[in-house]
């Protein structure tokens, strides 16, 4: 399996978690995820995710059951914004990511724009940068 494609499904791994309204196994898991992957890729993925603190586990009996261990929105919003840090045309993949939305999505992003900016916590700031 490529690099790629281990992102991509641990992507709709993090995805399936947050979208499950409790903790899950691996095999129920597996039935939520697009194209079926093995159970062992799945079990491989949620050990990543495990080492990184995304996800946690708790013991049933003779399996684990797994839920999100982070804010969803906050892992995403993270992922995106790492992804446009290193795009040699930051601008085109932000006007390609709007002309992609829904109009409902246009909407609300638009209403999110013309809110006033909170600042960030201390966290995100890099105090590194000028």
């Amino acid at each position: 399996m490529t690099r790629r494609r281990l992102g991509q499904l641990e992507a709709e791994v993090l995805a399936a978690l947050g979208a499950a309204r409790r903790p899950v196994a691996t095999a129920e898991l597996r039935d939520a995820l697009p194209g079926a992957p093995a159970y062992t890729t799945v079990n491989t993925i949620l050990f990543r995710l495990l080492g990184k603190g995304q996800v946690s586990r708790m013991r049933e009996g003779r399996h684990f059951l797994y839920k999100l261990a982070v804010d969803e929105s906050r892992l995403v919003a993270d992922q995106m914004h790492d992804r446009l840090r290193v795009a040699s045309d930051p601008r085109a993949v932000l006007a390609r990511f709007v002309a992609a939305l829904s109009g409902e999505e246009e909407r609300t992003l638009r209403a999110i724009l013309a809110q006033p900016r909170e600042p960030l916590p201390m966290e995100h700031i890099d105090l590194k940068s000028g």
